[in-house]
């Protein structure tokens, strides 16, 4: 196990997060955390990239399924209605397919973070990944109300702004999808003995 202080994670601005300008106030929710960003860079991400990203096993989209169907349940709608289905494979197959529309519309911005509890810390400073169950003072809660219903209603993914690892593992993953080992830097920040 790496030391608490080199603990490192993803994050990457989504396109919606892009075009509403929002880089700049999540680099610095994460910065004032004590959190140091060691890498940085804009791309407009390809299909081939994005298959690799996201997870692709049969039990995540029938699980990304099932969570689509409590919605419509909650909501008392018919999904057979609204995207021709009740299946919750067939249901996740649409939402992946949605993921790729929206991850592949616009540039985004991934950049590589490391601190104490990083990963965690992250997670807590981005908020809930459905936007409209995210606390206020979280970049989803303050930034989008955007829910599941909506996007399958408008047969899209959820505009939730950003990306962040959920795991160790999922955060070394994605460290060597997104970025070379020559583009993460290391330095020491100026408050570091102040804070540790």
């Amino acid at each position: 196990m790496a030391h608490p202080k080199e603990e490192k994670t993803v994050i990457i601005v989504k396109p919606d997060g892009v075009k509403r300008g929002l880089i700049g106030e999540i680099m610095k929710r994460v910065e004032q955390r004590g959190l140091k960003i060691i890498a940085v860079k804009m791309i407009q991400a390809d299909k081939p990239l994005i298959d690799k990203h996201l997870p692709k096993s049969r039990q995540w989209i029938i699980d990304v399924g099932n969570k689509s169907l409590e919605d419509y349940k909650k909501y008392k709608l018919d999904p057979r209605k609204h995207i021709g289905t009740a299946d919750p494979f067939k249901i996740g197959m649409l939402v992946r397919k949605w993921l790729f529309d929206y991850w592949t519309s616009g540039p985004v911005v991934a950049f590589a973070v490391q601190g104490v509890h990083a990963i965690d810390m992250v997670r807590k400073i981005v908020g809930n990944t459905l936007p409209a169950k995210a606390e206020m003072g979280t970049i989803r809660g303050d930034y989008s109300v955007d829910s599941a219903i909506l996007g399958n209603l408008g047969k899209r993914a959820v505009h939730n702004i950003v990306h962040a690892s959920g795991s160790p593992e999922e955060a070394r993953n994605e460290f060597k999808k997104w970025f070379k080992p020559n583009e993460l830097h290391s330095y020491d920040r100026a408050d570091d003995d102040i804070m540790f």
